[in-house]
């Protein structure tokens, strides 16, 4: 089992950057693939970015692509996403989720086996 806890997020003017952390419990961290999703309410989770086991791989959302990236520290248990020239639009509730499939860097939500609790991003115009 896999807890996963984010923290970074917060309130920032468009332009502005900001870098979201997630935490994992448990020795198994390096064996899984990482991913960021995010939501606003009425609308589907929404893939942002991922990243293998190891970090060579990642993927990105094509609304984020070279704003936004996807980095892992396994000794530290965490995953990060450094997000710059942030929009109004990336306004959502950021979500990192685990999965088992080491080398993948799925973007679909069922890909992952485990989510935390998001953490709010606000970008105000």
């Amino acid at each position: 089992q896999v807890q996963l806890v984010e923290s970074g997020g917060g309130l920032v003017q468009a332009g502005g950057s900001l870098r979201l952390s997630c935490a994992a419990s448990g020795r198994t961290f390096s064996s899984y693939s990482m991913g960021w999703f995010r939501q606003v309410p009425g609308k589907e989770r929404e893939f942002v970015a991922a990243i293998s086991w190891n970090g060579d791989n990642t993927y990105y959302a094509d609304s984020v692509k070279g704003r936004f990236t996807i980095s892992r520290d396994n000794a530290k248990n965490t995953v990060y996403l450094q997000m710059n020239s942030l929009k109004p639009e990336d306004t959502a509730v950021y979500y990192c989720a685990g999965s088992r499939l080491a080398y993948s860097t799925s973007y679909s939500p069922r890909s992952y086996d485990y989510w935390g609790q998001g953490t709010q991003v606000t970008v105000s115009s």
